[in-house]
C-alpha cells in the first residue's frame, strides 16, 4: 500500500466512528431506563377514641340556671287549677334548687309576653357528672324540655293544651282543665296521643333520667328567638324560694301549694295541693303563742295554763270562766254511839 492509500483510509475512520456512535444514540433514544424508587412509608398511625355518648342533650351553656350534685325528686301528682281568664297560658311545676335544697316551684297560669308565643318548660339535665337546670323560655313554638312529662299538654314532646288561633288562644280541653266555658271561649276538643312512658321523673339522663333526644323540630325550636320568663314568673319563684312549706325536705316530695291559679298567689282561691300532701298549718308558722284551751286538752289530763307575769305559778281556771266556789267546812263527824250507850242529847232536846 503506497502512501496514498493509506491516508485515504485513515481519512475514513473518524467518520465511520461518528456514524457507528450516531447509531448507538439513536437505538438508545428508543428505550428509556426507569429505575424503581421505593415507596414512602406510610405516616404513623394515631390512635383516636371514639367519641363517648352524651348522657343527655346538651343546651348552650348560657341556658343553664343553676347544677346540683343531686337527681331531682319525682314530679308531685296534682291537678290542674282552672285558667282564671282568656289569654293565660299553662307553666308547669318543676323542683328547682336553693340554698336548703330542693323545693317546689308550683305550676300555675301565666300571661305571655306577647300574642302568638308558647312556653317551653325549665328541665333537668344530667350533663358532666352534675344536674344542670335549663330555663324555661316563650317563643314561637315548643321546644326541648328533656322528654319530661310534666302533664296537662305537656307530654315529653310539644305541647297539645292548645294553640294560637289567630290572636286568640284557644284550649283543648281533652287535656286542659276547662271548667267555666263562660270565662273561656276559645276551646276545643282534640285527643292527644302519649308516646313517652308515663311516669314522675323529672329529669333528663344519668341513672334514672328520661333518655330523650331533641327532634328535628325541636332543634330548629332552638335556634328560633326566645323570649325569657316574665317579671311575673321571676316573683312566683322568688316567692316560692322564700316558703318553707315547700322545701323538699319538709313536704317529703308532696308540696300542699303544687299549682296557684296566677303566678305568686299561693294564698288565693284555687290553690291545688298535691296528692297525700298534709294541710298548711298557719298556727305552726305563727311567732305568737295560742292562747291556753281547756276544752282543748286530752281528756283525763288536767289543764295548766302560763301564769300572769309577775305572779306565781299554779293551776289557774281557764280563760272566761268563773273560778270555782270554796268548798264548804265539814263539821266534825259525830262519834258513833257504843253498843248500850244512848246517843248525846242534842241541844235544847230532852230525853224522853
Amino acid at each position: 500500500m503506497n502512501i496514498s492509500s493509506k491516508r485515504s483510509v485513515n481519512s475514513r475512520l473518524p467518520t465511520a466512528s461518528v456514524t457507528l456512535a450516531l447509531a448507538a444514540v439513536a437505538l438508545l433514544g428508543g428505550c428509556v431506563v426507569r429505575v424503581a424508587s421505593p415507596p414512602p412509608p406510610p405516616p404513623p398511625r394515631v390512635y383516636v377514641p371514639p367519641p363517648a355518648p352524651a348522657p343527655a342533650y346538651a343546651e348552650p351553656a348560657v341556658d343553664v340556671e343553676v347544677h346540683a350534685t343531686e337527681a331531682p325528686p319525682p314530679l308531685p301528682d296534682y291537678e290542674q287549677p282552672p285558667p282564671p281568664a282568656d289569654g293565660y297560658l299553662w307553666t308547669p311545676g318543676y323542683w328547682a334548687w336553693g340554698l336548703g335544697g330542693y323545693y317546689w316551684v308550683p305550676g300555675t297560669w301565666a300571661e305571655p309576653p306577647r300574642v302568638g308565643l308558647l312556653w317551653t318548660p325549665g328541665y333537668w339535665g344530667f350533663v358532666g357528672g352534675v344536674y344542670a337546670f335549663h330555663v324555661g323560655y316563650w317563643g314561637p313554638h315548643v321546644g326541648f324540655y328533656g322528654g319530661v312529662n310534666y302533664g296537662f299538654g305537656y307530654g315529653g314532646v310539644g305541647f297539645g293544651g292548645g294553640r294560637w288561633v289567630g290572636n286568640s288562644f284557644a284550649y283543648n280541653r281533652s287535656v286542659t282543665n276547662v271548667t267555666n266555658v263562660t270565662v273561656i271561649h276559645n276551646t276545643y276538643n282534640e285527643t292527644v296521643v302519649n308516646n313517652v312512658t308515663v311516669n314522675k321523673v323529672s329529669f333528663n339522663g344519668g341513672a334514672g333520667g328520661t333518655a330523650a333526644m331533641p327532634t328535628a323540630q325541636e332543634r330548629a325550636a332552638a335556634t328560633e328567638s326566645h323570649v325569657p320568663p316574665t317579671q311575673m314568673q321571676h316573683q312566683h319563684v322568688q316567692e316560692a324560694a322564700k316558703n318553707p312549706a315547700l322545701q323538699a325536705k319538709a313536704n317529703g316530695g308532696h308540696p300542699a301549694i303544687a299549682a296557684t291559679p296566677r303566678p305568686a298567689a299561693f294564698n288565693a282561691p284555687g290553690v291545688v295541693g298535691a296528692h297525700g300532701a298534709a294541710p298548711v298549718n298557719a298556727a305552726a308558722h305563727s311567732a305568737t303563742p295560742a292562747p291556753f284551751n281547756a276544752a282543748a286538752r286530752p281528756q283525763g289530763q288536767p289543764g295548766v295554763a302560763p301564769h300572769p307575769q309577775g305572779q306565781p305559778g299554779g293551776t289557774q281556771p281557764a280563760a272566761g270562766t268563773k273560778p270555782p266556789p270554796p268548798a264548804p267546812k265539814q263539821a266534825a263527824a259525830t262519834p258513833k254511839p257504843k253498843p248500850n250507850q244512848r246517843p248525846p242529847e242534842k241541844n235544847g232536846e230532852k230525853e224522853k
